[in-house]
């Protein structure tokens, strides 16, 4: 009985060690992430790109009290409700930005797991010295 049993523990051993050797788990995964980018960058970007989005992702009263031109506004939290009606293209440009950098992040970072390919989060407003609109 106990070499039955020394056999087929032997027998179990070889087959998970030989199933848990696939090259597909060798594989590192490919993680994809937003770009953190100086504000300087963000708007040379502006200046020199044409098919992009620059996205204010704080709220509609902070939205209301001054913007970057050509800003359009999603609230970071609802990026995942929005994000795939309002940006259908997911490898356009998007620049995003908030009130000091913190909620930027978090939007960038939903941007991403919602399969967005070119995020770039450049800070917030309150360090922006490019001018602003305000309604």
């Amino acid at each position: 009985m106990r070499k039955r049993m020394a056999i087929v523990l032997a027998a179990l051993c070889l087959a998970m060690l030989f199933m848990g050797c696939t090259d597909a788990e060798q594989e590192e995964p490919v993680m994809i992430s937003y770009e953190q980018i100086s504000q300087e960058e963000a708007k040379a970007l502006m200046e020199s790109e044409t098919d992009y989005v620059i996205l204010d992702v704080r709220t509609e009263e902070e939205f209301a009290e001054g913007y970057i031109a050509g800003a359009i506004l999603i609230p970071d939290y609802a990026i995942k409700e929005k994000a795939e009606s309002i940006l259908p293209d997911k490898n356009q440009l998007i620049l995003v930005y908030c009130r000091s950098g913190r909620r930027s992040k978090l939007a960038a970072s939903e941007l991403v797991a919602l399969g967005y390919t070119n995020v770039k989060e450049f800070g917030g407003i309150i360090d922006w010295s490019y001018g602003i609109v305000k309604d």
